[in-house]
């Protein structure tokens, strides 16, 4: 580039620049060759700008840009001049530049796939070749976008009193929730770091230390099954706060909030945001994390059908289950019979063994239990939910652990197939009063429903040894449009409370030892009242960009069986490696 130097990026080039002398670079996003004229796409992250070759150029630089192909990297100089042939399909389309000098500083091969916003090649391919689907404008502006998001963050926090610490990413293991991902050591042979699922101990230990107000874009690492929503190794805008309570806490992550929307999406958020219980979120919507932009609430109907001789609602009561339903309003000419049964299908493959239904279409409703019906009971179980001529009645029969998720499940999806989701709101819910334990199904013990250092309500501390199904925890999850972005708690800091919490959970004296003693012995010395939370950058910046994937906001995502692609990790390592670090892998 001897001689040139870029003065203006592609995208920024507007009407005000004719007859300035200008110099870009960037790609060829499409060559076109006109005879006696020659026009060039050139393309960079701020977008795209036309470079013109006329019977006056330069025949040297003529010949060039007629050699040019697509995804040829250059640097052009010239003169920006007015467009004849204007178009709003991009930004620059009012200007165009007359090139006075070409630089060709890269050749390109035809790449496997054309470099589009709208691209139809499939996602594996793109994820193979991800520094080419990387040039494509969505995802630079997915990505750019999220940058914008972090300084935000941090510039808030900054304002607002917090330390910016980093955390180790080489860590001891303490299993909690998913599987930790595992490092060797080879000057410790045999034994193991693991990379952190949280910086959760450590940030407890900086209000210990005295940092009392703490904040890290932390790297966080969860070997566990990935969905749409989640990667194995992920970002999140990690704080904690001493001298607190939960209403401080809320209140500095609504701030945040606010800022965020405002400086990057130009919205104004109402504070604060609504506060639900967790057993209201889960009676109502099937779902801690629930979407409250539509309706089609859940209904318990156990009372009223409990006199209903029919063996699948009398089989649910009697087993200490419940009846519930949704009501599709209006939805009666959308959900045909065909599409009733491919929602059964649906339900069948969460967990629930069937469905039924009330399709009232007609003057009569159609029941898919009719039969087992007595005189009066159609007309109490339609009372009950509220329902009218064109509008569909779901029901599900079970204990409440499949009833309610699997009613909140079919909820979102009819949401989605009848299109009663607004596109553009955003709804923020703060879940509050969760049970501090839940009871593991296949071994029967109670476990902590977030970690064992969250604080349990005062209230509650006399059913700790006692009841534990009446604990409730000082925790709290911010929730967005149906998707948990944080979760959160006031943390436990007396030594005594902590070790009946231990002992709640069935912990040996070892074990705690072992997993946390560390922690448990700094407490000895001294703990302010802390709390804090962790907020998925990377989710709040899918839901911003409007992306279905956590993959559309990552650079360079990993895919459903946790491998890259592109690198094509995780990949074996030579015998030598293994045995400086004392590994014999197991062969079958």
């Amino acid at each position: 580039m001897t001689g040139l130097k870029r003065t203006h990026y592609c995208g920024t080039l507007r009407a005000e620049h004719i007859g300035q002398e200008v110099t870009v670079c960037g790609w060829v996003q499409r060559q076109r060759d006109l005879g006696q004229l020659i026009f060039i796409d050139l393309r960079d992250r701020t977008g795209i700008v036309q470079l013109a070759f006329t019977d006056t150029t330069d025949k040297e630089i003529f010949d060039k840009a007629f050699a040019c192909r697509s995804e040829f990297v250059l640097c052009a100089k010239g003169v920006v001049r007015e467009r004849s042939a204007k178009t709003d399909k991009i930004p620059t389309g009012d200007i165009e530049i007359e090139v006075q000098d070409l630089r060709v500083l890269s050749k390109a091969q035809t790449p496997p796939f054309e470099i589009v916003d709208n691209s139809k090649t499939a996602e594996e391919i793109r994820l193979k070749y991800r520094y080419l689907d990387l040039r494509r404008a969505p995802l630079q502006k997915n990505l750019i976008l999220r940058s914008q998001m972090a300084k935000v963050a941090r510039d808030y926090f900054y304002e607002n009193g917090f330390i910016e610490i980093e955390t180790p990413m080489m860590i001891k293991s303490t299993p909690e929730g998913a599987r930790d991902y595992l490092v060797p050591s080879r000057i410790h042979n045999g034994k193991f770091y693991a990379l952190p699922q949280s910086p959760q101990i450590y940030k407890q230990l900086l209000m210990l230390s005295g940092f009392d107000r703490y904040i890290q874009l932390a790297r966080c690492f969860r070997d566990e099954d990935l969905r749409a929503d989640r990667q194995p190794e992920f970002t999140q805008i990690d704080m904690e706060l001493s001298f607190v309570d939960v209403d401080d806490i809320m209140e500095i992550n609504e701030g945040l909030m606010k800022r965020l929307f405002k400086d990057i999406l130009g919205k104004d958020l109402e504070t604060p945001f609504e506060r639900m219980s967790y057993e209201k979120a889960m009676n109502t919507y099937g779902s801690d994390k629930p979407d409250v932009r539509f309706g089609m609430e859940i209904r318990d109907l156990s009372e009223t059908v409990k006199d209903i001789d029919f063996i699948v609602f009398k089989s649910a009561l009697e087993n200490g289950g419940s009846v519930r339903a949704i009501t599709a309003k209006n939805a009666a000419a959308a959900l045909t019979r065909k599409k009733i049964d491919k929602l059964t299908e649906f339900i069948k493959g969460i967990g629930a063994k069937g469905l039924a239904y009330i399709r009232w279409a007609e003057d009569v409703p159609n029941c898919s239990f009719n039969k087992f019906l007595g005189e009066g009971d159609l007309d109490n179980i339609i009372n009950a939910v509220g329902a009218e001529k064109g509008d569909v009645v779901f029901i599900v029969a079970d204990k409440n652990s499949v009833t309610l998720p699997v009613l909140g499940a079919l909820r979102l999806e009819l949401g989605k197939q009848l299109d009663l989701i607004p596109k553009d709101e955003f709804k923020f819910v703060w879940i509050v009063d969760f049970p501090f334990f839940e009871k593991d199904e296949e071994t029967g013990e109670w476990v902590a429903m977030h970690h064992p250092f969250t604080m349990p309500k005062e209230e509650c501390l006399e059913y700790l040894e006692t009841d534990p199904s009446k604990v409730i925890a000082k925790a709290y999850d911010l929730t967005l449009n149906g998707t948990e972005l944080s979760s959160g708690s006031m943390r436990i800091t007396d030594y005594e409370l902590q070790q009946k919490m231990f002992r709640a959970l069935k912990m040996t004296d070892e074990e705690i030892d072992a997993k946390f003693g560390f922690l448990v012995e700094a407490y000895k010395y001294g703990a302010p009242p802390h709390g804090g939370m962790g907020i998925g950058l990377d989710r709040l910046a899918m839901l911003f960009c409007g992306a279905d994937s956590l993959r559309d906001v990552t650079a360079f995502p990993k895919v459903q069986n946790a491998s890259e692609l592109m690198s094509a990790c995780p990949s074996a390592v030579d015998e030598e490696s293994l045995d400086v670090l004392g590994i014999q892998l197991k062969t079958e």
